[in-house]
């Protein structure tokens, strides 16, 4: 399996953060790139796809040095999903394989949060997260009976940022790292 699709991706991101640092140009230009990412599964190594029996997984498949982005592969067996969180940062989605089902979140005048929509990503599709858009949200494994990926992109290294899970109807929330599944990352240059 060739990393090189991956390859690409990360160095047309990278340039467009070289460029356009900007959240509102990196949201609008970013999801075409990714959208193009995940038009076609054939390059995600297969050691970066492996689903948990009890929860989803988190890879991580490339860290910026400076801390500007990250890449992760999330892995979702068949109806896995997130507690309500939020990423304090912004992020781009891309469904891989399978469908997820993401419920977004607003907090509320009395600290409880409201639903406030569901969406679904098929293959092919992108979405964004940003607190200034919309940041908490719950994710899901729309599929009983099968695995879905999706290729999340974030404004930092989403491994190593302290976030925040939601009690919705308290507004209660609990600090957590989520850190990766993964010990290494796939070599781009092979």
């Amino acid at each position: 399996m060739s990393t090189e699709k991956l390859l690409t991706f990360v160095q047309g991101i990278t340039r467009l953060l070289d460029s356009h640092p900007d959240e509102a140009t990196i949201l609008s230009q970013g999801q075409p790139l990714l959208a193009e990412l995940v038009a076609s599964d054939d390059w995600l190594p297969e050691q970066f796809a492996q689903p948990h029996p009890q929860y989803y997984q988190q890879y991580l498949l490339y860290a910026d040095p400076l801390d500007r982005l990250s890449i992760v592969s999330f892995v979702w067996g068949p109806g896995q999903k997130t507690p309500v969180h939020d990423h304090l940062t912004w992020g781009l989605v891309g469904a891989l394989r399978g469908r997820e089902r993401e419920t977004s979140y607003e907090k509320q005048a009395d600290g409880s949060y409201r639903e406030t929509g569901t969406a679904y990503l098929a293959p092919g599709q992108t979405t964004a997260v940003s607190p200034t858009i919309g940041d908490v949200h719950e994710v899901a494994n729309d599929l009983a009976d099968a695995v879905s990926i999706s290729i999340h992109v974030y404004g930092r290294n989403i491994g190593r940022v302290q976030r925040h899970v939601f009690d919705p109807a308290t507004g209660a929330e609990k600090s957590f790292v989520s850190g990766y599944a993964s010990a290494v990352v796939p070599n781009l240059w092979s």
